[in-house]
């Protein structure tokens, strides 16, 4: 009798042993706050498309940057916007985003917002691509313009990818592996500078750059988009350029953050500003990745998502979302948005 009843706990205790492991909750990413008023980043706006209704801009928003929620029940925020959507705070405090209504179209459109609720039509540029310094064969094509504003400087730089070859049946992938990175300056995003320029002295397709000026240095997050082969192992991923300057000469492209075959990366600081969020896409729609470093310069590693354990995924995204833009902003400001918008849940 005494030997099955130790027996018996023995089994009783070999089961909470398996069932402690199979539940147990793995660590959390880092740079979270256990309190929300102590966090330096208060909230997050993601400013994105959608697989159904690509181009066009929908908001989702986090107060940790790792769980995000739709707004305004899933549809459009603002009906006249079009382009692959990027927003900076400029040089009045007020907001500015970059569109276009398709790569093949001549112009970059730009609308303003005090409130990021509201916006209006604020200007065009019309880049005269051929004018750009050794690259008069470029084609009429502007991908995915985006924009930043460097405080430091007082000024804009607006970034697009332009290729140079077309597609043709028997390779297509040449036109992407010919797209190479424009930029022009600006100090108001009504007069920019008399041509564009390519931002970047080695020759390799990169497409969805951004800048970001942090400590002493510039940043490229950028798409690799040589195809990738056995010989090209950082086809298709998100890698980083570092430079002294915001117009470069911009460091050979670092190793790989995300797997092969994601793009349109997004930068945002941890809510205790001490480790950076890096998110991309799985394309076409499939799913968003993230990496995580407690410095631009790395090493990164990638967070776990998209499982649908509930213990082992330590972000997610609402779903259908394609690529666009993340940045912080203020809890008055995201409260303002939820009041305004509606958020689900």
């Amino acid at each position: 009798m005494k030997a099955v009843k130790l027996t018996t706990l023995y089994l009783t205790i070999v089961l909470v042993s398996i069932f402690n492991s199979l539940s147990a909750q793995q660590p959390n990413p880092p740079g979270q706050v256990e309190n929300s008023e102590d966090a330096i980043n208060q909230a997050y706006l993601f400013a994105h498309m959608t697989h159904e209704d690509y181009g066009k801009l929908y908001y989702s928003v986090s107060l940790d940057g790792l769980h995000w929620y739709a707004l305004n029940d899933r549809k459009r925020v603002f009906d006249e916007y079009h382009g692959h959507p990027d927003i900076c705070k400029g040089h009045d405090g007020r907001y500015y985003i970059a569109g276009n209504r398709g790569d093949n179209s001549p112009d970059i459109n730009f609308w303003v917002s005090d409130d990021l609720v509201t916006w209006e039509k604020y200007s065009t540029y019309t880049p005269d691509l051929k004018s750009t310094p050794d690259y008069s064969y470029a084609l009429q094509r502007i991908g995915a313009p985006k924009v930043y504003f460097d405080q430091g400087l007082k000024q804009y730089i607006v970034t697009w990818h332009t290729p140079h070859m077309e597609g043709t049946k028997e390779d297509a992938e040449r036109y992407w592996a010919s797209q190479r990175t424009l930029y022009v300056l600006s100090n108001d995003l009504k007069i920019f500078s008399e041509y564009p320029t390519r931002l970047f002295d080695w020759d390799m397709g990169t497409i969805d750059v951004f800048i970001r000026k942090i400590g002493e240095n510039y940043y490229a997050v950028l798409k690799d988009e040589t195809y990738p082969t056995l010989y090209w192992t950082t086809g298709k991923t998100i890698r980083i350029a570092k430079a002294p300057s915001i117009l470069g000469p911009y460091s050979e492209p670092g190793p790989s953050i995300s797997p092969n075959f994601r793009e349109a990366p997004m930068l945002i600081p941890s809510p205790d500003n001490t480790v950076w969020y890096l998110y991309y896409e799985q394309y076409p729609g499939i799913s968003y990745g993230l990496s995580i470093a407690d410095n631009m310069n790395g090493p990164w590693y990638q967070a776990s998502g998209y499982t649908f354990h509930r213990t082992w995924d330590k972000y997610g995204l609402p779903s259908s979302v394609r690529h666009g833009c993340m940045m912080t902003i203020s809890k008055e400001e995201y409260n303002t948005l939820v009041d305004h918008f509606g958020i689900v849940k």
